[in-house]
């Protein structure tokens, strides 16, 4: 009687946090931070436009357009899970020094972009972003960048379209195996997103270039070279960051010459 009255407590309890981590999983994914009102006021030291682009269904997606006077092109650059344009845009800078501009924007529910999330709408919001470059940029003139969540969306982008470079920055084979990476005990099963890189990568045209660092404990090393070996392409590159972490990568030397050869072609 008393095993199984301890049983049935265990049992009860392993059903709350299963329902917990189902119904909450976000919170724990998308690191949004604080949201902001639509009248706050963005403050950078370099010259921008901010842009509000309307979604299919009815939403809106906010953005920074960071501009130039003569511009050889523009990246659209998919930041990661943690933080706000308010955060990304003074992250973004450094492609304006290789007379790139650059767009940075919010998914649906971080900063001043409304809306659920949503792993279907998500996709479409990227690829709204995209559509708008192409109105004023033509395709062989815009890099498209993703970082680490980023780069799922950035893949999806490149899958669709035709830009001059995809590039990665710490990339994730797919959702699932990022998640078991990054905790071994995690109930995969659980999960309401998949963000299947791995699946929108095949179909890639573009070049494709991805930095890892090989100490990154957040998103899998390994995995991030079996995502471009499934993508046959002789063009692509995969650069390794020696002792690089999740977050560092853009600071080291290396990062710095090969980004600089590809803005440069």
């Amino acid at each position: 009687m008393n095993l199984f009255f301890y049983l049935l407590i265990l049992i009860s309890i392993l059903v709350i946090i299963g329902v917990f981590l189902y119904c909450y999983q976000e919170r724990l994914i998308f690191l949004n931070g604080k949201k902001l009102q639509r009248a706050f006021p963005f403050k950078f030291s370099n010259n921008f436009q901010e842009i509000f682009l309307k979604t299919e269904d009815d939403q809106e997606i906010n953005a920074l357009h960071f501009k130039l006077e003569n511009p050889k092109g523009v990246v659209l650059f998919c930041h990661g899970n943690s933080g706000n344009i308010e955060k990304w845009g003074a992250k973004v800078f450094f492609f304006l020094d290789y007379n790139y501009e650059v767009v940075v924007f919010d998914y649906r529910k971080y900063g001043k972009s409304t809306g659920c999330f949503n792993e279907t709408r998500m996709y479409s919001d990227a690829l709204l972003m995209y559509d708008y470059l192409k109105s004023a940029f033509k395709e062989e003139n815009i890099v498209v960048y993703g970082f680490s969540l980023g780069s799922t969306f950035a893949a999806r982008i490149a899958a669709t379209n035709r830009p001059k470079e995809l590039i990665l920055e710490a990339p994730f084979f797919n959702f699932v195996k990022a998640v078991k990476f990054y905790s071994k005990f995690a109930p995969i099963f659980l999960l309401k997103y998949k963000f299947r890189t791995d699946l929108d990568i095949v179909k890639v045209t573009s070049p494709i270039t991805v930095f890892h660092g090989n100490i990154d404990k957040t998103t899998s090393f390994q995995d991030s070279k079996r995502l471009l070996a499934l993508n046959a392409s002789i063009e692509n590159r995969f650069i390794e960051i020696d002792g690089g972490t999740h977050h560092n990568i853009r600071n080291t030397k290396l990062y710095l010459e090969k980004l600089q050869e590809i803005l440069k072609r």
